[in-house]
């Protein structure tokens, strides 16, 4: 029982780590505390869902249009509204009522019903001796580190990649280069946008959907990305593994009312005694 606890904990770990590497580049990279990021992967898995009843494409392949589609959402959001508030207060609000627009939108147009995607060939279990593990959990799991890698291999190699983290480091060195601010900033956020709207393609086929699925997830995506190290993609990755960790072991030993007793004893550990998070440099 332990050690499937222990495979289910990574497995979902991994699901937390793909919804909140978006976020640690919004949060961690542009300092912009963004409310609608549950929102928005709230979206993503609607895409993928509509994409499966109508034209019946599988949420492995309509994933690829969830990311398109919250791009330009999030490059149309930071355009016409992000950009033009340049106070941390503000921004929060606006991405509070943001978020509190688009879940009403959903339930309005969608109804709060709840939804699901049911994929028998991958929908099933499979056993490597005792350990059980689910295959759409597995394959979440694989995303997660395709995203991460795919993501520090972006900002590591690429001009706009390079931008971003110059922009990290300092504002005023980074426009004294001639970096364009703020293009590559709605570029931050409109990747962050895509990013989190694909893991919420990816989450379809076991987790249901609903407009307030989104602020579950929000939640714990902000404790990650603490965990981890802001604007670091690696401790965000590790950030996430160890909250499915800490979900998996307490549903196992603590009363229903206490399962998440672990992940919050960890992450207040960890601002007390590491603020900068687990991989975050003195300067987080």
């Amino acid at each position: 029982m332990l050690c499937n606890a222990l495979v289910s904990g990574l497995l979902m770990g991994g699901v937390y780590a793909s919804v909140a590497i978006g976020l640690t580049l919004i949060f961690g990279v542009m300092n912009i505390i963004n409310f609608a990021h549950g929102s928005f992967m709230m979206l993503g898995m609607y895409v993928a869902y509509w994409l499966f009843i109508w034209p019946g494409l599988p949420p492995y392949i309509s994933l690829f249009a969830s990311f398109l589609v919250l791009f330009f959402l999030g490059a149309i959001i930071h355009k016409f509204i992000i950009r033009h508030s340049s106070d941390g207060q503000n921004v929060l609000l606006i991405t509070l009522g943001i978020m509190l627009f688009l879940d009403n939108l959903a339930a309005f147009l969608w109804t709060p019903d709840y939804r699901s995607i049911e994929i028998p060939a991958f929908s099933k279990s499979f056993f490597i001796g005792y350990l059980a593990i689910n295959i759409p959990r597995l394959i979440a799991f694989i995303f997660a580190v395709l995203l991460t890698v795919g993501l520090y291999i972006f900002l590591k190699t690429t001009i706009t990649g390079k931008s971003i983290r110059a922009i990290s480091d300092s504002i005023e060195g980074a426009q004294s280069v001639g970096i364009n601010i703020r293009r590559i900033s709605l570029i931050s956020f409109a990747i962050g946008a895509g990013c989190v709207g694909a893991a919420g393609a990816v989450v379809t086929p076991f987790h249901s959907i609903s407009p307030s699925v989104g602020l579950v997830f929000v939640i714990i995506a902000f404790v990650v990305v603490v965990l981890g190290g802001m604007g670091n993609f690696w401790g965000t990755f590790f950030g996430g593994l160890i909250v499915g960790l800490g979900e998996s072991l307490g549903a196992m030993y603590l009363p229903g009312s206490l399962q998440q007793f672990f992940i919050y004893f960890i992450f207040i550990l960890i601002l007390l005694f590491r603020p900068q998070g687990i991989l975050g440099g003195k300067r987080a």
